[in-house]
């Protein structure tokens, strides 16, 4: 039995949203927002956390800053019960990356500082730690600057030690949808985009076209339509599964609590029709508070939102 059901290497930051902003900034103008929220940050992160919270064993590798952002970070994990022993702290200068969100109704603005987030390397990475796992997942493809030349070969290796592997590229902030992406893809079992990402990677503004593209590359392709749900394919079988209705807060972290519950029932074995449900109920309950995290921390919360929803856990 392995120590793991999911290991995680990637960002470790935190997330300052403030609410209330106008949609227009001016310069030289001070704009107040009348609410902010700081918490964890970070896919890769807030996927380790709340697939933690929902009840996976999960390992994390990480770099952070010698700063109380990154201290911060290392508590929200460690309190829902991830396992951080081999995260590392960064020497000299450079800080823990944080990310900005300007949230508005319909949209928001997204403004990130990466410092140790595109820090991490392969040789940072405990090789028997991460394969000490039933699955492996990365988040944030293009912000792992350091990390990116190498995931190729990491994948490959960890495909070897008998690991199944998802990715979730999240956005490329060059929008060139490259750096070697196709190439990691051969090594991947599940593949996580959201439709903007599935469109942007493949060159077409269509979307079903889009999925049958990546539907070549990869076995599972899950692509997240937002309040749409998701929509799946495996060969020639199609899935989808509608959004849960709630009352939505934010959407920050929605796409990254999607992957969360899709791989907490993928690593047990569930047929796929129950992953995109579990995916949808876990991104929807991400959405009935602030951030990507705030609403898998409460457990009252969480457990009366999957008891309500009629999806025990």
């Amino acid at each position: 039995m392995p120590r793991f059901d999911v290991t995680i290497a990637g960002e470790l930051n935190l997330d300052l949203i403030l609410y209330g902003l106008p949609a227009e900034l001016p310069p030289d103008r001070e704009m107040l927002a009348d609410r902010m929220v700081l918490t964890l940050g970070g896919s890769s992160s807030i996927v380790a956390h709340n697939l933690a919270a929902l009840g996976s064993r999960v390992g994390f590798q990480s770099v952070i800053g010698d700063d109380q952002l990154g201290r911060t970070g290392l508590q929200f994990l460690g309190e829902i019960g991830v396992d951080v022993a081999r995260v590392r702290q960064a020497s000299g200068e450079i800080n823990s990356g944080v990310t900005v969100i300007l949230q508005r109704d319909e949209w928001r603005n997204i403004l990130t500082y990466a410092g140790t987030i595109s820090e991490l390397t392969l040789e940072d990475l405990d090789f028997d730690y991460l394969t000490d796992s039933r699955h492996f997942h990365l988040s944030s493809f293009y912000l792992q600057a350091r990390l990116r030349p190498h995931i190729p070969e990491l994948f490959k290796r960890l495909k070897t030690a008998g690991l199944t592997i998802s990715l979730d590229t999240n956005d490329d902030p060059q929008d060139l949808w490259e750096g070697g992406l196709r190439e990691a893809l051969r090594h991947v079992d599940v593949f996580l985009p959201n439709a903007r990402e599935a469109r942007r990677i493949t060159r077409t503004d269509d979307l079903e076209a889009a999925v049958d593209q990546l539907a070549e590359m990869v076995p599972v392709v899950v692509v997240k339509t937002g309040s749409q749900g998701a929509v799946a394919r495996q060969g020639s079988r199609r899935f989808a599964s509608p959004a849960a209705n709630v009352e939505v807060v934010d959407p920050v972290g929605a796409g990254d609590s999607f992957d969360a519950g899709f791989l907490h029932e993928y690593v047990r074995g569930a047929d796929l029709s129950s992953c995109l449900a579990y995916g949808n109920l876990s991104g929807a309950l991400s959405t009935t508070k602030s951030g990507g995290a705030e609403a898998f921390r409460d457990r009252e919360h969480r457990e009366r939102f999957f008891r309500e929803q009629a999806k025990p856990i």
